[in-house]
C-alpha cells in the first residue's frame, strides 16, 4: 500500500485502509474501488490522506498496533460517552474500561511495533480518532517506561478521556490558568465523580496542559509537581495535534518529531520524550520519500529502536523494461539519508 494525499487519488484506485464514521461503523471498507463520487465525498468530509493499494507495494503492511475491531469499539464508546456527557446523561465507566482492556491487549501483543498514527479522519470522527491516538501513544510510552498493567490502565483511561471537559465548552474556550471554565477543570470534575476510576485518571485530564517549565494551564505547576501520566498524555496530545493540524497547519511526522524535541524541558518532559522517540514511526509505511542519493522510493518496513532509519524500496534502471527493484536499509547503509518526504 501507499500513503498518499487525497488530491492525487483517482477513480478506479483501490482503498487500502478502512474509513470509519463518527460512531465507529465502516464508512468505506478497505478493498473498495473508488469512484469519482467517493473521492469527492472524502474530500468534502475532511479526509486529506488515504492508503491506496498498489501492486508494486502489495506486501507493504501498515503495521497497525490496534486491530479494526478494537478501533471500532473505542470510536463507538467515545461517541456514546461524549454524547451522554453533552446531554447530561449517565455514562458507563465499565464500558470505557472494557474498551481500554481491548486496546492494552493489542498494545502488549504489538510491543515490537512502532506507533503509526495514520487512521483516516473525517470532520465527524476527528475528536474520537484523536482520543484513540492519544490513548494508544500514551499507552506505548507508558509500557516503555516500565508501568505495570494497573498503572497502564489508569494512564490509558486518562488519555482517552483527556479532552472530555471540552464537551459543551463555550465557543472559543478558555485558556486562562485561573478560570474554572478551562476544559481541564471541567474534565477533572466529570471524571472524579466516577468512583470506578482512580483519582489519578481525573488528575491526568486536569494536568495534561501543564508545562514542564510552569508556563502551562490551568494551574501553572511545573516539573515534579506534574504527574507522570499527565506528562505522557501531554506529549502524545501534542504530537497528534501537530500531525493533524489541530494546533495550526499539519506537519509531517518527522517535522512534528523535530518540533517535539525543540520543546524538551520547556513544554514537554525530557524523559518522556526519550521514550516517545523510541515509540513513534517517523516515516510511516507507504510514505514516498527522496533519498540523499536522489533516488525516490517507498517506506516498506520499520526498525524498532531506529524509527528514523526505515527500509525503502526503490526502482533502479534506465527504462520501464529494465527496472531493478531493491530495498535500501538505512540502518545498514549509514551514509544514505532521507532528504524529503514526497506528498
Amino acid at each position: 500500500m501507499k500513503y498518499v494525499n487525497v488530491e492525487s487519488v483517482e477513480a478506479g484506485e483501490i482503498l487500502g485502509k478502512t474509513v470509519y464514521s463518527s460512531n465507529g461503523t465502516v464508512l468505506l471498507s478497505a478493498g473498495v474501488e473508488l469512484t469519482v463520487f467517493m473521492v469527492n465525498t472524502l474530500k468534502r468530509i475532511g479526509v486529506t490522506t488515504l492508503y491506496i493499494q498498489d501492486e508494486a507495494f502489495k506486501d507493504v503492511d501498515t503495521e497497525d498496533i490496534l486491530d479494526d475491531a478494537t478501533k471500532r469499539a473505542i470510536i463507538n464508546e467515545m461517541s456514546v460517552t461524549l454524547e451522554a456527557v453533552r446531554s447530561g446523561k449517565e455514562w458507563s465507566p465499565k464500558k470505557v474500561a472494557l474498551s481500554i482492556d481491548k486496546l492494552l491487549n493489542d498494545v502488549l501483543n504489538g510491543r515490537e511495533l512502532l506507533v503509526q498514527l495514520t487512521d483516516i479522519r473525517t470532520q465527524d470522527n476527528a475528536q474520537y480518532v484523536h482520543a484513540m491516538n492519544v490513548c494508544l501513544l500514551s499507552s506505548v510510552i507508558g509500557l516503555n517506561m516500565g508501568l505495570n498493567y494497573n498503572q497502564l490502565k489508569d494512564l490509558a483511561v486518562g488519555a482517552l478521556l483527556h479532552d472530555i471537559g471540552k464537551v459543551g465548552e463555550p465557543e472559543g474556550g478558555s485558556t486562562t490558568s485561573t478560570s474554572s471554565l478551562h476544559h481541564t477543570w471541567r474534565g477533572f470534575e466529570v471524571i472524579k465523580n466516577k468512583r470506578e476510576f482512580s483519582l489519578l485518571v481525573a488528575h491526568t485530564a486536569l494536568q495534561h496542559h501543564e508545562h514542564d517549565d510552569g508556563s502551562g494551564v490551568p494551574r501553572g505547576i511545573k516539573g515534579k509537581d506534574i504527574h507522570l501520566f499527565a506528562k505522557i498524555v501531554s506529549a502524545a496530545n501534542k504530537y497528534d495535534n501537530l500531525i493533524n493540524g489541530l494546533s495550526g497547519s499539519s506537519m509531517l511526522p518527522h517535522e512534528a518529531c523535530e518540533k517535539m524535541m525543540a520543546l524538551s524541558g520547556t513544554e514537554l518532559d525530557r524523559e518522556v520524550l526519550i521514550e516517545f522517540n523510541k515509540s513513534v514511526s517517523v516515516y510511516p509505511n507507504g510514505t514516498s520519500v527522496r533519498l540523499s542519493t536522489k533516488e525516490t522510493g517507498v517506506i516498506v518496513r520499520q526498525h524498532r529502536g531506529l524509527p528514523g532509519r526505515p527500509v525503502i524500496r526503490v526502482a533502479r534502471g534506465s527504462t520501464r523494461y529494465s527496472l531493478d527493484v531493491v530495498e535500501i536499509d538505512l540502518a545498514k547503509q549509514t551514509t544514505v539519508f532521507i532528504e524529503a518526504v514526497l506528498t
